[in-house]
């Protein structure tokens, strides 16, 4: 915890995982996206094997770093800075991002003016300045099922007359929590290692009362999507796993079910289509690694239906 007798006003969590040049980046850009506000900035290395923590320890002395000796995930990682830190607000940041001059601190103000918010987020922008969708409506069995997310929106009436959006949900990348929130309903939930924990936290702040929010005029460039890229494969099973522990946590059995089984049927039609183009010629490499990857998903949604949903610890 912070020595002065006064919380900062932010703790910026940074996750990272084999990224080093990119978090540098982003630690980089953190004092002019914090200026006029107090901050203090945690890094959680997942056992990298590329010099991050190193890295950060001699550019970045004051950064306060938690090196883990294995992936614990996302959500664990986050939880542990979350426990460690004292301050008013708590932000998410994922490691390839840089944000905007002033924007991290717009986030705090907003927070600050409107005592009904739980959660704020930024508008996302690609590498090239177009707007990235950060936010969407809560997963149902038609957006998944179809892979089309539902983003709607609600103008949000604000004290000082700022453009902002009631939304379901802020994507992971970057947002900005209330921690008399999290005293409230909880940490995030590690039984998500990856992908959908911020929808099911953003939920669970919806259903105690709290507004999230979307905020355009802060804005974080996201270059998106690097430590998964590593291994995608992994981390797409990992994401169908996230949406079904999703659905069995809120939406109960039923729809679960009928979320599993149409999940299956669309992986066995994969992978019955890349046995089919294996034996085209020129094409068996492309055929083999469609029915591999599709393995992958089935298995990956077999095992998590066997699994129960249990009762959440995460306080």
């Amino acid at each position: 915890m912070t020595h002065a007798s006064i919380p900062p006003d932010l703790a910026i969590i940074i996750v990272n995982w084999n990224t080093r040049q990119l978090l540098l980046d982003c630690l980089a850009a953190l004092p002019a996206a914090t200026a006029g506000i107090s901050a203090e900035t945690w890094v959680v290395d997942n056992g990298s094997s590329d010099g991050s923590v190193a890295a950060v320890q001699t550019h970045y002395p004051e950064v306060r770093i938690i090196a883990n000796r294995e992936n614990k995930g996302f959500a664990a990682a986050n939880n542990q800075a979350i426990r460690a830190s004292d301050s008013r607000h708590v932000l998410l940041l994922n490691s390839d991002t840089l944000p905007a001059g002033g924007s991290l601190s717009a986030l705090v103000h907003f927070l600050d003016r409107h005592p009904r918010v739980g959660i704020v987020g930024p508008e996302l922008l690609n590498g090239d300045g177009s707007v990235q969708r950060s936010y969407a409506s809560f997963p149902t069995l038609a957006s998944e099922l179809t892979g089309r997310n539902l983003r709607r929106r609600q103008r949000f009436t604000t004290s000082d007359g700022s453009t902002a959006y009631r939304v379901d949900w802020i994507g992971g990348a970057c947002f900005a929590i209330r921690r008399t929130a999290i005293e409230q309903f909880g940490l995030l939930d590690e039984r998500y290692f990856m992908y959908t924990e911020e929808a099911d936290w953003c939920f669970r702040a919806r259903r105690a009362g709290w507004e999230v929010c979307y905020l355009p005029e802060a804005r974080v460039v996201h270059l998106g999507g690097q430590s998964s890229r590593m291994v995608s494969t992994r981390m797409k099973a990992e994401l169908y796993r996230s949406k079904l522990r999703f659905f069995g946590k809120h939406y109960g059995p039923l729809r679960t079910y009928v979320l599993g089984m149409g999940l299956l049927t669309i992986f066995l039609t994969r992978a019955t289509a890349g046995a089919l183009v294996a034996t085209l010629p020129g094409r068996q490499g492309a055929g083999r690694t469609i029915t591999r990857d599709s393995g992958l998903m089935l298995a990956a949604i077999e095992r998590q239906l066997r699994q129960p949903v249990a009762p959440e610890v995460v306080r």
